[in-house]
């Protein structure tokens, strides 16, 4: 019988191997679900790493491009200042040489006015000159009594010793008129 009992006893371990090896091919069946699970969410992971290399790639470029973009910005501001300061400096030439001129013209205007102020004060100056010489016509010819005015008398010339100064300058002195002219 001891045979017997053996058998009973042997059942139950087979019995049991057995419900062990459903236990295993359960935890296997699970490990291998997960690995099918972790290696999709691998994948996954993958392409979404690959998708934000290609992204970070492409704003990368974007950056180095806004640089270029803002360096080139900054040199044509640049350029716009200098002109502009070209510009401000030939405008305020430009302004004090128009200064300049408006000075002139008002120094010409002034002088054009007092040019004109004497060239009345000669018109009136000549007409009063020409009253005065009509009145003394007049005057000279009362006195006229039909004879021709005779030069006065010449002056004798005293010869002197010579003296060493050098002489005075002479005027051309006509001795024909004497300092009287006709009227």
């Amino acid at each position: 019988m001891p045979k017997r009992q053996h058998n009973w006893l042997s059942v139950p371990k087979s019995v049991l191997k057995k419900d062990q090896g459903r236990g295993f091919a359960v935890v296997a069946s699970e490990v291998r679900n997960l690995a099918q699970r972790s290696a999709a969410a691998a994948k996954e992971i993958k392409g979404l790493i690959q998708d934000s290399v290609a992204k970070v790639e492409e704003g990368t470029g974007l950056a180095n491009q806004s640089g270029e973009t803002l360096e080139e910005i900054v040199t044509a501001t640049k350029k716009v200042n200098d002109i502009i300061a070209e510009i401000a400096a030939a405008s305020q030439e430009q302004s004090s040489g128009i200064n300049q001129v408006n000075k002139a013209v008002v120094q010409m205007d002034e002088m054009t006015q007092q040019n004109a102020a004497l060239v009345e004060e000669a018109a009136s100056a000549s007409e009063s000159m020409k009253d005065q010489a009509q009145s003394l016509k007049q005057q000279v010819t009362f006195f006229n009594l039909g004879q021709e005015i005779s030069p006065p008398p010449k002056k004798r010339k005293k010869k002197n010793a010579p003296q060493n100064r050098s002489p005075l300058p002479s005027s051309h002195h006509n001795d024909d008129d004497d300092g009287w002219e006709d009227f």
